[in-house]
């Protein structure tokens, strides 16, 4: 990282986050610009829906990306309470690791006991690798521990300095909120007895601190409540904004380390994302020939098959008539070669195909790729729509 500054924010919503962040990608990369800061961050609520955005304006401002996310994590999912904790990918192998932990609270860990997507623990055990992990201060396992007097935080630490050896960060927040400056306290006596490093995050959940009434009202509209129910918790703080390098390290000033650590970490997480290639599952070619081969010769025999249907073959004008169909067959052929697509209309036509014999409802599709001749000779009555157009309108 170039010009590093003494702090880099590594807890923050976006939008994204959807029930407490307020954070828009396109103005944070305005406010980081402003206050040249070279990595930031991302770290929605159990979510990477806006990694694309995110890392795509990042780079663009010239800014290193981090990515991550804040998940709830649980021994069991029969436990009542669910423990913070922030995952930040190093690499790829922490990218996928972490997507796919994302995924397993979404598909096995949603249930009305937590209200929301939580991951195990043994989950996290069995797929640590490539990714930071930091302790989730006071909302965290080990910080309700220590706020609890518990004997048990440092037993805590010591299983998720196992699960992350080298990668696990005592958490610490001062954002005027109900017991942070105790968990501090707390932490730091921890750490000295642990030898655990500390990480100072500010949870960002908007840029300026203006913004903070449109946020409590943003909580609100989540919690069903009003901004002027007496009863409502209280959660948040208008010192959650983009705090400068300046600010954090003032903040912190008697735990120097802390904040340096910050930039440590954005150091170790260098992940860089692939965009515009397309990975598709290789299909069986028959041994002799080639994916575009086999490809041309499928959307031959099909059309034949259209064709004597369509036409009479004993009419004068068979060949006139079959013409069109020729030339256009020939046309799309070669823009699906040309773009590389061949092996994803065959994939298409297998699951297309299994559905057909198996009775599942196949729909009519949408899209030039779902009207085209290929689609049709090769019996498709839907085609997963691409993100482009492979046939121009006045083709």
């Amino acid at each position: 990282m170039n010009n590093a500054p003494g702090f880099v924010h590594l807890r923050l919503h976006s939008e994204f986050s959807l029930v407490d962040g307020l954070v828009r990608i396109k103005e944070l990369m305005g406010a980081v610009k402003q206050q040249q800061i070279p990595a930031i961050a991302l770290t929605d609520q159990t979510n990477l829906f806006g990694l694309i955005k995110f890392f795509k304006a990042a780079t663009g401002a010239g800014v290193k990306p981090i990515f991550g996310s804040d998940v709830w994590v649980v021994n069991s999912l029969k436990d009542d309470e669910a423990h913070r904790l922030t995952l930040l990918a190093m690499n790829e192998t922490g990218y996928r690791n972490l997507t796919e932990l994302i995924s397993l609270a979404y598909e096995k860990g949603q249930n009305v006991l937590h209200d929301r997507a939580v991951i195990l623990k043994d989950w996290i055990a069995a797929q640590p690798e490539g990714m930071i992990a930091l302790s989730g201060a006071k909302e965290g396992e080990i910080g309700k521990a220590l706020l609890a007097g518990s004997d048990e935080a440092d037993a805590i630490l010591a299983q998720w300095q196992e699960m992350f050896p080298q990668r696990f960060y005592l958490e610490i927040q001062r954002t005027d909120r109900t017991n942070d400056e105790e968990c501090v306290h707390a932490s730091v006596q921890l750490a000295q007895r642990s030898g655990c490093p500390l990480v100072a995050t500010n949870e960002v959940m908007f840029i300026s601190p203006d913004d903070f009434e449109a946020h409590e009202a943003r909580v609100c509209i989540n919690q069903s409540r009003t901004l002027e129910d007496p009863t409502r918790p209280k959660d948040y703080s208008d010192t959650q904004y983009l705090k400068s390098a300046e600010e954090m390290q003032e903040l912190f000033a008697d735990i120097p380390s802390a904040v340096a650590n910050t930039v440590e970490i954005a150091k170790r997480c260098n992940l860089q994302l692939d965009l515009g290639t397309y990975y598709l599952p290789k299909y069986p070619i028959p041994e002799g020939m080639t994916m575009d081969e086999f490809f041309a010769d499928v959307s031959w025999k099909g059309l034949e098959e259209r064709l004597e249907i369509l036409l009479d073959k004993d009419a004068e004008d068979y060949a006139e008539k079959r013409k069109p169909y020729e030339e256009r067959m020939n046309f799309e052929l070669d823009i699906i070669t040309q773009m590389g697509f061949p092996g994803y209309f065959l994939i298409v036509m297998d699951f297309i195909q299994w559905g057909k014999d198996n009775g599942v409802p196949v729909g009519p599709g949408r899209g030039s790729g779902a009207g085209s001749l290929v689609a049709y000779a090769q019996k498709l009555p839907t085609l997963i729509r691409l993100n482009m157009t492979f046939f121009s309108n006045d083709s």
